[in-house]
């Protein structure tokens, strides 16, 4: 029988590529040997239960080296042979596994389109734990090619990019025709976010390949004329001006080219902008603001105009100071006359006041005299510049 010719069981050359790669026969002599390379651990499955796994190296398949299979004896075969199905995992990096497909609907924060994000790239993974994969996902099929585990993986990714790629752009404000620049923060999240998903399968990302996230050919083209017309309009100073100098190029080259039909459109376009040659050009509104593309430089982001730093003018000198200087630079006075304050209510008054606005005293400042040497003492005095002598109180203004 080929049952007892069989020395030596392993992954043949052809299908070393695969994940799972399932033994055809599920009668396994004793004493067998089996070779498990480096990138692989065996699984011995039964009734759709792991009873055993051997890890690289070479193996003699015998109950005493491997305990669990002493349940598996097929007393068919006179108890020389154990009845099990043997899957063989590899364990290595596998890449260039492809995904891709549709994202979402979003808004692009720039300019309030609504555009449909795509996204295609591709991908390497490895198997973390060979014994949830079968059990969680694989199962005891026979496992052709890889589809039936990347397969998976892909509609994982997708479907994370579905969720969190919508909400970054619309959280962080990002340009639709800037997002590769954000790619490295994208596929950090991304893989985390997609392991999480597939650690119950024993299988994880290890990183991202050829990611791209765009969009479909008319949105970007929508984006794009939007884009060039806006930064057209900035230099021209407005739209309209964008508008009519658009209409007399286009008319002009149609003339160029012997276009007797546009003659009278060019005509008439150069009529109306010939009348308005007299007067000033009037300014048209202005073009939607929107912030430049990232990678792009300032795009046709509105471009901060020069304004004349705020001056005022001394009221001593009439010298100019920047806006919000206390003492002038030119001859040092202050900058703003100080408010008055009433004797009787304490009450802030504007400058120049003569009455209290609160309780209607009289805010004419009051002269007081030293009692020792007769000095006038200046409003708000406490000593005498003379003599030194405290002041007692005001004494009533003079008439």
């Amino acid at each position: 029988m080929a049952l007892f010719d069989r020395e030596f069981i392993a992954v043949p050359d052809d299908r070393k590529n695969q994940i799972v790669f399932k033994w055809p026969d599920e009668t396994i002599r004793k004493m067998t040997r089996a070779i498990v390379n480096a990138d692989e651990m065996a699984v011995f499955v039964n009734t759709g239960k792991v009873v055993a796994t051997m890890g690289p190296g070479r193996h003699q398949i015998d109950a005493d080296e491997l305990p669990g299979l002493g349940i598996l004896i097929d007393f068919a075969t006179g108890g020389n042979a154990y009845r099990a199905e043997l899957y063989f995992v590899g364990t290595r990096e596998y890449p260039r596994n492809n995904f891709g497909g549709r994202i979402d609907d979003v808004q692009d924060p720039q300019t309030g389109m609504i555009v449909t994000l795509r996204v295609f790239g591709d991908y390497s993974m490895k198997v973390t734990d060979p014994v949830a994969l079968i059990t969680n996902l694989v199962g005891t099929v026979n496992v052709a090619d890889n589809d039936a585990v990347t397969g998976w993986m892909s509609d994982q990714l997708l479907k994370v990019l579905r969720t969190h790629m919508t909400v970054q752009v619309v959280r962080n404000g990002w340009p639709i025709l800037g997002l590769s620049a954000y790619t490295p923060d994208i596929e950090k999240e991304v893989i985390a976010a997609g392991n999480e998903q597939l650690a119950s399968y024993g299988v994880q990302i290890v990183r991202m390949g050829n990611f791209d996230i765009n969009l479909s050919a008319e949105d970007e083209a929508q984006l794009k004329s939007l884009a060039k017309d806006t930064a057209y309009s900035r230099l021209a100073g407005g739209f309209n001006q964008y508008a009519a100098g658009e209409m007399a190029l286009g008319a002009g080259a149609g003339m160029a080219q012997g276009g007797g039909a546009v003659s009278g459109a060019f005509l008439g376009a150069g009529l109306g902008i010939g009348g308005q040659a007299g007067s000033p050009p009037q300014p048209g509104p202005p073009p939607p603001p929107g912030p430049g593309f990232v990678g792009g430089g300032s795009g046709y982001a509105a471009q901060a105009q020069a304004q004349a730093p705020a001056t005022a003018k001394c009221p001593a000198c009439q010298a100019d100071n920047p806006s919000g200087a206390k003492f002038c630079v030119s001859c040092g006075a202050a900058m703003a006359p100080p408010g008055l304050v009433c004797a009787g209510c304490t009450a802030s008054n504007p400058p120049g006041s003569r009455f209290c606005s609160s309780c209607g005293a009289s805010l004419a400042p009051a002269v007081v005299h030293c009692t020792q040497c007769g000095t006038e003492i200046a409003s708000g005095g406490k000593f005498c510049p003379s003599c030194g002598t405290p002041v007692a109180g005001p004494a009533p203004a003079d008439a």
